[in-house]
């Protein structure tokens, strides 16, 4: 209970300061709206490819958008010495990796619900048709995402060049949970039933979550504190 309780104080902690002042928020789903609609222009909205390449077009959206939140995470920290008063807090590390990723998750599913009308709107597609199966598929690859890229934003919080290390770091990892994500997202806007080879891309994003949640909670006292 309270570990919990800490990463719940720090998770609101982090949205408080974040809805103030809006920064990611703002930078992230500016960002994701202007990719949409340069992809517009590049891809004919009515054409059956366009279709088929969707949920391509929104996990590189939502992948590149993310890392402007993510980068944020632990950076934030480092005004006045915060970071190093939040680790030599009684918070243990894995309470305070799993608060910052409860908040960054939060704000990513938020930019992605808001970036979806938009989506539909500029390719002319209807992504409403399966929609708790295509809330189930972001839930899940989002906090992938969000586990990975809150790890590695504390990793390179204190490097002069972390913008660029992030998204270095993040993305090679992230093939094996981008790759099922975006099949399953487009076979859902298409509007097409799960199979047997889909199913086991969900197989494989809920067993990505585990195994890299576990190694995060065992690892960030390390990377904090080493």
């Amino acid at each position: 209970m309270i570990f919990l309780r800490q990463s719940l104080t720090i998770a609101v902690k982090d949205l408080r300061a974040e809805l103030r002042s809006k920064e990611a928020i703002n930078a992230s789903l500016s960002f994701a709206i202007v990719i949409l609609l340069l992809f517009s222009f590049a891809f004919d909205p009515s054409s059956e490819q366009t279709r088929e390449i969707s949920g391509g077009l929104l996990w590189l959206v939502f992948a590149f958008a993310g890392a402007l939140v993510l980068n944020r995470s632990f950076a934030r920290e480092l005004t006045n010495d915060c970071l190093e008063a939040l680790i030599a807090s009684p918070v243990s590390g894995a309470a305070l990796f799993l608060g910052k990723a409860l908040s960054n998750f939060l704000v990513l599913i938020a930019i992605e619900l808001l970036s979806l009308p938009v989506f539909g709107i500029f390719y002319n597609v209807r992504w409403t048709g399966q929609f708790w199966t295509l809330m189930m598929i972001l839930l899940l690859a989002t906090w992938g995402l969000t586990v990975i890229g809150t790890v590695f934003s504390a990793l390179t919080v204190n490097l002069r060049l972390r913008e660029l290390m992030l998204p270095t770091l993040v993305y090679p990892i992230l093939i094996p949970a981008l790759l099922p994500a975006i099949q399953l997202t487009s076979a859902v806007i298409a509007g097409q039933p799960l199979t047997a080879d889909l199913y086991a891309g969900l197989r494989l994003l809920i067993a990505f979550n585990i195994i890299f949640t576990a190694l995060a909670l065992g690892l960030v006292e390390t990377i904090l504190v080493g």
